[in-house]
């Protein structure tokens, strides 16, 4: 048999090339560089992007990788097919439909945008589930890593028994110098406060594994932080299954953790991390009676791949190679901004709010502090306009 022709690898480039880009984005396409081909990075701040240049280039196999100061210059000249965002969340919504509009598949950092409103806007500029993109997804690692596709089998199939009670917590800490960048605790630049800015990952693995949700209610405070956000929240959520959870989001937390507990009728599944998890993470902690080979089954994981943005990225080359909707994106991904937006409209106004009651229209839709007038920011006066 004649040999195959090489397949052309995509042709990928970045927007934005500050520390998440050169520490997980970069390291992440290194890691496909049998298919993906580094062709573009963009930066307005030039000593930042000749930074990069100089770490992208010195890594084994990436050859030429062509600097702009400007987006859409970058996509006219150098067509990329894959647009990687990891600047500040408000620029993802007008940056993803330029890299759509141009014919590119975008993967953003999250939150993909900062209100259901831009994400509608993005659906609506992709491409249809019957063609082949271009489609926008959002970086969501944690889902991707060997001990969540094993837990999620388990709670899918019934493994555990039937989930009752879950747990979802994000308590980390942030001091006065994380808020002094302009752009960070203000709805217009980050959308939120740890809501939006740091639980978000971890509430969008509880949706992975549990699913619907529909009913949700919830606080918020601003009490350290002088922004714009919350500094903290807390929600009661109930899903489609009937499954009652708690979701907490600090920056207030000196001992800082991450975790997913979710209590089955079989055994109780618990994840305990901070940026990322391996198998070592996960327990399984079995209610007394249970068979002891079942247990075994349940901590048994043959493979042992951690989440990261390589592990995500496997998953986007898979679709984009498919023509298919890759993972976190499309319906899926906008159940997490929307459980967000509840939460703030939840918390705001005192009241229960469910599933699919945001639309065009209803404040919360347009902006995640709903015009609230004690969380909404002040009007500009003549002197800041």
């Amino acid at each position: 048999m004649a040999d195959q022709p090489a397949r052309t690898r995509i042709r990928t480039a970045v927007v934005g090339t500050g520390g998440i880009v050169t520490g997980a984005h970069l390291p992440a396409i290194a890691a496909h560089l049998d298919e993906l081909e580094l062709v573009a990075a963009v930066d307005i701040d030039q000593a930042r992007l000749d930074a990069f240049h100089a770490t992208a280039t010195a890594i084994d196999g990436i050859g030429p990788v062509t600097g702009h100061t400007d987006l859409a210059t970058m996509l006219a000249t150098e067509r990329p097919e894959l647009v990687l965002l990891g600047t500040p969340p408000s620029l993802h919504h007008q940056q993803a439909l330029a890299a759509l509009a141009a014919g590119a598949w975008v993967w953003a950092e999250k939150p993909l945008c900062l209100t259901l409103a831009e994400f509608d806007d993005i659906a609506a500029a992709e491409g249809d589930d019957t063609g082949h993109g271009p489609y926008a997804a959002v970086v969501a690692q944690h889902r991707y890593g060997s001990g969540t596709t094993h837990a999620r089998r388990l709670l899918a199939t019934g493994e555990l028994g039937a989930p009752r009670v879950a747990h979802c917590q994000t308590t980390w800490y942030r001091d006065t110098d994380y808020y002094a960048v302009d752009w960070r605790g203000r709805w217009a630049t980050e959308g939120g406060g740890p809501t939006m800015g740091h639980g978000i990952h971890q509430t969008d693995l509880l949706l992975h594994l549990l699913g619907d949700w529909t009913e949700i209610r919830a606080l918020a405070g601003r009490l350290v932080h002088d922004i714009e956000s919350e500094d903290v929240s807390t929600a009661l959520v109930r899903f489609a299954d009937g499954t009652i959870a708690t979701v907490v989001n600090s920056v207030l937390s000196p001992d800082q953790v991450s975790r997913i507990r979710i209590d089955c009728d079989d055994a109780t599944v618990e994840l305990t991390h901070l940026y990322g998890h391996t198998n070592d993470d996960w327990r399984y902690t079995p209610r007394p009676g249970i068979d002891e080979d079942r247990v075994t089954q349940w901590r048994t994981n043959p493979d042992n791949t951690p989440s990261s943005h390589a592990a995500q990225l496997a998953g986007i080359i898979d679709a984009f190679r498919a023509g298919t909707r890759p993972p976190g994106s499309g319906d899926d991904a906008r159940r997490t901004i929307e459980l967000n937006a509840a939460l703030y409209k939840a918390a705001f106004t005192g009241r229960p709010v469910h599933a699919g009651e945001i639309t065009a229209g209803d404040p919360y839709y347009t902006a995640m502090h709903g015009n609230h007038p004690d969380w909404a920011p002040a009007p500009a006066t003549e002197e800041q306009q």
